[in-house]
C-alpha cells in the first residue's frame, strides 16, 4: 500500500501554487527529489517552492550551472529559509555521478536551506534520512500534469 498523495495540476499556475502549497511545510534541512520527464513541470514546481519560502532571486532551470543557490528572503509565519536549486541531469547515473554530486557540497547546504533537486530520484536520497519525493507527469493528449509525492525515510 502506497501512502503517496496525488493532485492534479491542469496549468503552470496550478503546479506553481501546489509548490507554495508544499513549501508551508518545508524547513532548512529538507531534500526534496523531483522525478519526471522534459516538460512535466519540474520547474514550475520548484519556482512554487522558492515563491512558498520567500526566497530571492528568479527562479530558473540550473540545467547549465547544474545548482543555484537562493538566499532566504520575507517568509510569512517562518524563520527565513534558504533555497539550493540543482539539476541532477548532467550528472547521469554512472559510476562518477556520486563523486560529482559529492562536489556539489549538498550535505552542506542542507544544514541551512531546502534542496530541491530535479533528476534526482535514485541519486541524492542518501544525503538525508527524510526527504520528499514528487513525480510529475503530463498527459501529451491533455496537457494536464499529475504529481504524486509522499515523505519517504
Amino acid at each position: 500500500m502506497s501512502d503517496d498523495r496525488h493532485i492534479e495540476l491542469p496549468t503552470v499556475e496550478d503546479t506553481e501554487a501546489f509548490g507554495r502549497q508544499l513549501a508551508a511545510d518545508l524547513r532548512a534541512g529538507d531534500l526534496v527529489v523531483l522525478d519526471g520527464p522534459l516538460g512535466a513541470g519540474k520547474t514550475a514546481l520548484t519556482r512554487g517552492i522558492a515563491a512558498g519560502l520567500g526566497v530571492l532571486g528568479r527562479v530558473t532551470s540550473p540545467t547549465f550551472v547544474i545548482a543555484r543557490e537562493h538566499r532566504p528572503g520575507v517568509r510569512e509565519g517562518s524563520d527565513p529559509v534558504g533555497l539550493v536549486h540543482v539539476d541532477a541531469y548532467r550528472l547521469g547515473h554512472g559510476p562518477n555521478a556520486l563523486d560529482e554530486l559529492d562536489a556539489l557540497d549538498l550535505d552542506t547546504d542542507l544544514t541551512a536551506a531546502v534542496v530541491v533537486v530535479e533528476w534526482g530520484e535514485g541519486l541524492v536520497e542518501t544525503l538525508t534520512d527524510r526527504h520528499l519525493r514528487v513525480r510529475l507527469r503530463r498527459d501529451p493528449e491533455s496537457d494536464v500534469r499529475r504529481a504524486d509525492w509522499a515523505w519517504i525515510g
